[in-house]
C-alpha cells in the first residue's frame, strides 16, 4: 500500500508539474470544465422555473443531493478517474509497458495522465452544495455536522470503488469504457435527483446492488429529516463508511482477478 501510494504520488506530480507549464491553458480548460458541468444545474434551474418541487424536494434540497453527489464524484473522478483509459491500454498492448515497471499497476493506471482541470467539477459542486446549505432550514447537530464530511469521503471512495470495479471489467471486455461511464458519470446523474422520481427496482438496485444510494441518498435523508429510500431504518445513515470499505474491498478483489487474467494482445 505505501509502494503504490508513494508511486501515484511521483506520477501525479509529474503530470502536475506538466500541466502547470501551461498555466493559460489550464485556467481555460479548468473554467471549461466548470462551465460544462454546470450546465447540469442549470437544467434542474430550469425545471424549477416550471414547478415548485420535483419527487416532493424542494429546489434547497435537490441542490444539496446535487452538490453532495457532484462533490464526492469529483474527488474520486479527479483522483483516478482515468481508469477509463484501461480499455484501450488493453486493446494495443501498452498495459505491457506498465507491468515491467516496478510500481503497483493500480497506482500506474490510476494516476495516468492526471488531468488536474476535473477540479472545476469538485469546484462547481461545492458552489452549489453552499448555496443548498445557506438556503435549508436545518436543526444542526454534532451528529449532523460530522457526517457531512463523512458522507463526501465515503461516496468519494464507493464511486472510487466504481471506477476500480469497471476498469477490472474491461480486462475482460476489452471496449467497455461506456459501460463503465454508465455506473460512474451515469450515477452521478442519477443521484442528483430524489429517489422518489425514480422506480422502485431501480432504487433497489443502487442500495442493495450497486450501493450509490449510500453517497447521498441514505445520509442526506438523515439530515435532510426526509423519509428513507425504501423504509431502511434511520441507523444506516451511519454506515457509508462501511459500505465504502466493502465496495473498495471487492473492487480490489476484482481487480487483482482481472489483471491475473490479462494476456497482452498476443502480437
Amino acid at each position: 500500500m505505501r509502494e503504490g501510494l508513494r508511486a501515484y504520488r511521483l506520477i501525479v506530480a509529474m503530470w502536475i508539474r506538466s500541466t502547470m507549464a501551461y498555466r493559460t491553458s489550464f485556467a481555460l480548460t479548468t473554467l471549461g470544465s466548470f462551465l460544462a458541468t454546470g450546465l447540469d444545474f442549470v437544467a434542474i434551474l430550469l425545471m424549477f422555473s416550471r414547478v415548485d418541487a420535483l419527487g416532493g424536494f424542494a429546489l434547497p434540497e435537490i441542490a444539496f443531493l446535487y452538490g453532495l453527489s457532484s462533490v464526492s464524484f469529483g474527488l474520486a473522478d479527479l483522483a483516478i478517474g482515468s481508469m477509463d483509459r484501461l480499455g484501450r491500454r488493453v486493446r494495443d498492448g501498452t498495459l505491457d509497458t506498465l507491468l515491467v515497471r516496478p510500481a503497483p499497476v493500480l497506482a500506474q493506471v490510476a494516476a495516468d495522465r492526471f488531468a488536474l482541470r476535473r477540479v472545476g467539477r469538485v469546484a462547481q459542486g461545492t458552489l452549489v452544495l453552499g448555496y443548498a446549505l445557506t438556503h435549508l432550514d436545518l436543526d444542526w447537530t454534532l451528529a449532523k455536522l460530522l457526517l457531512m464530511p463523512v458522507m463526501i469521503l465515503s461516496g468519494g471512495l464507493i464511486f472510487c470503488a466504481v471506477f476500480v470495479g469497471g476498469a477490472a471489467f474491461q480486462f475482460v471486455a476489452q471496449d467497455a469504457s461506456e459501460v463503465q461511464n454508465a455506473f460512474t458519470y451515469g450515477g452521478t446523474t442519477l443521484l442528483q435527483y430524489p429517489p422518489a422520481v425514480f422506480g422502485q427496482e431501480l432504487v433497489r438496485g443502487v442500495t442493495f446492488v450497486l450501493p450509490l444510494a449510500f453517497v447521498n441518498w441514505v445520509p442526506a435523508s438523515y439530515i435532510l429529516g426526509r423519509p428513507y429510500p425504501l423504509d431502511l431504518p434511520e441507523w444506516v445513515a451511519f454506515t457509508s463508511p462501511l459500505v465504502a470499505a466493502g465496495c473498495c474491498a471487492l473492487a480490489g478483489l476484482a481487480w487483482r482477478a482481472g489483471l491475473r487474467t490479462y494476456r497482452s494482445t498476443g502480437s
